[in-house]
């Protein structure tokens, strides 16, 4: 069957073991519970060569704002045919007849590809990887309180995510709150939220974020206190006008691994606060 003729359909459960192979054989970080997150707020698009999954795309809605597309992979065997495109225009379609905006965040490859799409640059972020971290985070302002998050704190603290954001993802973070929980913190000072950080696990590598923040010293605070919990590979996706920030990091052993551009179908202009976004969750979320 040629692969303008293989029909595009949904990504069942019981077909997780085909994503997570088509997640390792490219090399990416996600892992079932990733996927699962899709299933349950989202749609996942699936091509398949008989029984086989060999092809995806998902995209996940934020309120009646905007929706993400990301998760597009293709088994090397099928790639350049066309597929990637075909589910990439069916997700668009999607969301449009929704009355949402299309958002993805978009490697110097597909950038390409999604601009001759609609799609418009935003603003970029860099992929930092710890590899062997050579020092120690340390936040400079010791009014900075630093805490576990807890339930009581929680629903304050979806309300100021929500602000930066631009939208209401709390069912999200609530699915990624229990994934490392010792990276699971909010910083305060004198009882006003400055700013929180969640994590979760990967398949190669932890991945924190969201990281948002009223200033360097809130972030590098929440920073500090996650990395000294957490051992092995780190991924950090920090914005790229965070120069403070990522100039700490990278102090310490983070290094360069990759850049991205979130991108927005129609226009340039985002829903959410870059002055204290300092790191996404992950361009397949947001």
């Amino acid at each position: 069957m040629a692969n303008s003729e293989m029909p595009i359909g949904r990504l069942a459960p019981s077909e997780l073991a085909d994503a997570e192979a088509l997640v390792a054989a490219s090399g990416w970080n996600q892992v079932a519970a990733d996927w699962r997150i899709f299933l349950a707020l989202g749609t996942v698009h699936a091509v398949r060569d008989g029984a086989r999954v060999i092809a995806t795309a998902a995209t996940l809605p934020y309120g009646d704002i905007c929706a993400w597309i990301s998760m597009v992979l293709v088994a090397e065997a099928y790639r350049r045919r066309g597929l990637a495109t075909r589910l990439l225009r069916q997700c668009i379609d999607d969301i449009l007849a929704g009355g949402r905006v299309p958002v993805l965040d978009a490697t110097p490859a597909g950038r390409t590809v999604y601009r001759q799409l609609g799609f418009e640059d935003a603003w970029g972020f860099t992929r930092l990887t710890s590899g062997q971290r050579t020092g120690v985070l340390r936040g400079t302002d010791a009014a900075i309180d630093v805490r576990p998050i807890d339930d009581a704190v929680w629903p304050a603290l979806c309300a100021y995510d929500a602000a930066v954001f631009g939208v209401d993802r709390s069912t999200l973070l609530a699915r990624m709150r229990g994934r490392l929980p010792a990276v699971n913190l909010y910083a305060t000072r004198a009882g006003r939220i400055l700013g929180l950080l969640l994590g979760r696990d990967g398949r190669t590598s932890a991945h924190l974020g969201p990281l948002i923040a009223e200033d360097d010293a809130t972030a590098l605070a929440l920073l500090g206190r996650a990395l000294s919990s957490i051992d092995g590979n780190v991924y950090i996706d920090v914005a790229d006008v965070k120069g403070g920030a990522r100039g700490a990091l990278e102090a310490c052993g983070f290094a360069p691994q990759r850049p991205f551009t979130r991108m927005l179908h129609g226009r340039a202009t985002g829903f959410d606060d870059p002055s204290r976004t300092y790191a996404v969750i992950g361009p397949e979320f947001g």
